[in-house]
Order: structure tokens, then C-alpha cells, then sequence
């Protein structure tokens, strides 16, 4: 889109928000204004509830939703993952079915993916999809699912056909997450927070026409999934409208007010996320406030940081103009997510520095948080220390940085595959995951 495209996006967004906000509506009414007009996913074809906007434009959308002060899109794994995947691989039926219920935030997904004995080879999955009639039952467990316990519909992948190679005989399924014999258990983390699950699925069901992209097709949709997710997470990508109601039946938000969850730029409450999306700036005004800026190392952790997220915005453009030149950048997603793993390492250095022997100090709850910052004089320490203990996360979800090195170098550059002794064996002949 041109400049001046751009500019009427944002101008006819402008007059949306002006006409139709208004804070005392409830989540579902706004998110419903909100997505069947195209600004919760407007990067998404516009046949599809989006407006055909690039990935830096659809950033800017949410920086103005965020500056109008209205409530931002529904966040989640729907909008980042499903939707994206759905139109990619669905069909008509299927778009029609799940992505109207996306956008408006009627629907909450979580991503029913990795296992105990299949994280980083995802591929040598267990979970089992046998055929019965019209439907599929469905046995196994899966693990790190986040999101999983306020879920209406799982991305589910299962074995459809253990006769095939480990790549192959994989289904990826619209999974319905209500149903009986399904058991999500959150997992704490050393945060203190429960971001992840484990999912017990026994006897579940699931219909013929909940297939997505064709029977044992599903590591290519799956794929199609991940390159989404590693997109999404990679720098760049992130935007202050994030939005702290969350879409779907279960958690109850959609009939609560809107204006009760708009967030202000620089809350987070110790959210790694409200972190590492303004993580920056925070850890400037930090150093300054305490003198920790007049150090020549801090200065030029800062700087390393900064250069960083700029590189992030940089790949972003040059994605950008390679698309409008009808051209790709090969690997870029996986290059992305490396470099966010990066920068939320060196924000967890550098924020660590800054605070000095404060970052020792750690709330794990809302009260605690509350007794914190009323003893330390400082409401972003939770911050700073939520991301030191959550920083060594991002550099093994979505694809360790290993599997990042690993894709890049066999896909991007060519070089040889590692060797692999199970190549063409079906998967039921296959050693097993203690």
C-alpha cells in the first residue's frame, strides 16, 4: 500500500474510533465493531474481515487504537496463529465457520502442539486421531500449551496414519476443547505465573469437516502455523494496543466492561510481555532516575539494545518492499525469532544492571507485587525481574534457536541435512521417547 494509502487507513481508523468507541460498551459489542470492519486483523485479506495492510501497518493500526485510548483487538494464539493458518489452508466453509468468531473475540485458541517425548522433533508426535464413522477419536497428551485453560478450540496435530514416515500421517484438526475426556492442568513457572499447560485428551472427538488443509497433510499446515507464530514473536512485531481481556467464552471478559481493560502504555503490573514491548525506553528512564545511565557499560548496553530492536524494525521494512516486489526473504521469520530470543536476553542483562541488587527481589502475586513496590519505591521492578526469570523461555518456544540455526542453514543456505537414520521408515517402527 502507498504512503497516502496508508494515510486513508489510518484516517478512515481515526474516524471509526471516534464514532464508534465508547468505554461503557462490553468486550464482545466493541471487538464486534471492532473485527467485523477489519481492524483486528488488518493485515488479513480483506474478503476475510481484514483491510490487506502489511505487517508495519497493522503495527501502526494498533499504535492508534492504543493512543485513542480504546480497548485493542483480541489477542491470543486465534489471531496470531489460527486465523492466519485457516486462511491460508482452509476452505471457504471453514473460513466462513472460525474467522469471523476470531476476529471478534468470540472464540479463544490455544495451539495443542508439542508433547513430553515431542518438543524440538515435533514431528515424532504420539497422539493418536483413529477414524470412526464421520469423526476421529482422539488419545494423547500434549504439554507447554498456552492459553489452554481458557480455550474454546484447540489447533490440534495427530497421528492419522502411523504407517507413514514420522513427516507424514499427521492431521491438523480444529479441536474443540469442551468436550468431554479433555483435562488441561496449568504448569507454574518461576515467574509465578501459569502462561502454559499440559492437555490430556482421552476419547476425544472430532468431525471430518474439522480437517484442516486435507487428511495427513498436517505437517505442511503445521509449518504454515509455526511461521506464523516465529513471525509473530520475532522483533519487530510488537505494538502498545495489547489488549488484557481475553477472547473466548471461558475466562468471562466479553460481557465486562471495555474501558475497564484498556491498558495504559507503561502498565504492566509485572507482565513480560508489557516488558519487552516497551522494554526499552523503561530501562532508559530506570537508569536515569537512579544514575545508572552515567556508566559507560550501561550506556553501551543500551546502545547494543537499541541497535537490535532497530535491526528488528529494519527486517521488518525490507520485508516490506520485497512484498510489494512481489519477492520473498527467505528465512527472515527464523532470523526474526533468533533475534527476539536476543533481545529479550539482553533486555534481562541490561534491566538486571540497572536495578543492581533490587533485581534479586521478586513478586509473585498481585499483593506481593503491591507490598514491593510500596518497599522499593519503584512499580517497574516486578518488571524488570519478571523478565529476567522469564528470558530463558523464548529462546526454546516456537523452535529452540538451535532448530532456528538448524532451518536457516539447511533451507535458506543450502547446506547438508544432518544425517537421519529414520528417513522413509514409517513411524510405528520407529524407536519411541523414553
Amino acid at each position: 500500500m502507498s504512503t497516502s494509502g496508508v494515510a486513508d487507513a489510518i484516517d478512515d481508523l481515526q474516524k471509526f474510533l471516534d464514532s464508534e468507541w465508547n468505554p461503557d460498551l462490553t468486550v464482545g459489542e466493541w471487538w464486534e465493531r471492532l473485527g467485523t470492519e477489519g481492524w483486528s486483523a488488518p493485515s488479513w485479506p480483506s474478503a476475510w474481515f481484514g483491510r490487506d495492510l502489511s505487517r508495519e501497518e497493522t503495527n501502526r493500526v494498533g499504535t492508534t487504537i492504543a493512543k485513542h485510548g480504546a480497548l485493542g483487538a483480541p489477542g491470543g494464539l486465534g489471531l496470531m496463529l489460527a486465523g492466519p493458518t485457516i486462511a491460508t489452508h482452509g476452505t471457504d466453509e471453514q473460513k466462513s465457520l472460525y474467522l469471523r468468531d476470531i476476529v471478534t473475540g468470540q472464540k479463544g485458541w490455544c495451539q495443542l502442539f508439542s508433547e513430553p517425548g515431542a518438543g524440538s522433533d515435533l514431528a515424532g508426535l504420539g497422539c493418536k486421531a483413529i477414524k470412526d464413522g464421520d469423526e476421529w477419536i482422539i488419545n494423547g497428551q500434549k504439554v507447554w500449551t498456552s492459553g489452554g485453560q481458557y480455550a474454546d478450540l484447540g489447533m490440534l496435530i495427530a497421528r492419522t496414519d502411523p504407517e507413514q514416515p514420522k513427516h507424514q500421517g499427521i492431521t491438523w484438526f480444529s479441536f474443540d476443547m469442551h468436550q468431554p475426556g479433555v483435562d488441561v492442568r496449568p504448569l507454574r513457572e518461576m515467574t509465578g505465573r501459569a502462561l502454559f499447560n499440559e492437555v490430556f485428551i482421552e476419547d476425544g472427538r472430532v468431525p471430518d469437516d474439522a480437517i484442516i488443509g486435507g487428511l495427513n497433510n498436517g505437517w505442511a499446515v503445521a509449518n504454515t502455523t509455526l511461521m506464523f507464530e516465529r513471525s509473530g514473536l520475532g522483533s519487530g512485531g510488537g505494538h502498545g494496543a495489547t489488549s488484557v481481556a481475553t477472547p473466548g467464552t471461558v475466562a468471562g471478559d466479553l460481557d465486562r466492561r471495555a474501558g475497564d481493560f484498556v491498558r495504559v502504555r507503561g502498565e504492566g503490573g509485572g507482565d513480560p510481555v508489557g516488558m519487552l514491548s516497551g522494554g526499552y525506553q523503561l530501562i532508559v528512564e530506570l537508569a536515569k532516575s537512579n544514575g545508572a545511565i552515567k556508566e559507560p557499560s550501561t550506556r553501551q548496553a543500551l546502545m547494543k539494545l537499541h541497535t537490535l530492536n532497530e535491526l528488528g524494525r529494519f527486517n521488518t521494512l525490507r520485508l516490506k518492499a520485497a512484498k510489494a516486489a512481489g519477492q520473498d526473504i527467505p528465512g527472515l521469520p527464523n532470523i526474526s525469532k533468533l533475534s527476539m530470543s536476543e533481545i529479550v536476553r539482553q533486555t534481562r542483562d541490561v534491566g538486571l544492571g540497572v536495578v543492581g541488587a533490587y533485581g534479586t527481589l521478586h513478586a509473585y502475586d498481585r499483593d506481593e507485587r503491591a507490598a514491593l513496590d510500596a518497599a522499593t519505591g519503584n512499580p517497574f521492578l516486578a518488571m524488570v525481574t519478571e523478565v529476567a526469570l522469564f528470558a530463558q523461555a523464548p529462546a526454546i518456544y516456537g523452535g529452540t534457536d538451535q532448530v532456528q540455526r538448524n532451518i536457516i542453514g539447511e533451507r535458506v543456505l543450502g547446506l547438508p541435512k544432518e544425517p537421519s537414520a529414520d528417513k522413509g521408515k514409517p513411524y510405528k517402527d520407529l524407536p519411541k521417547n523414553g
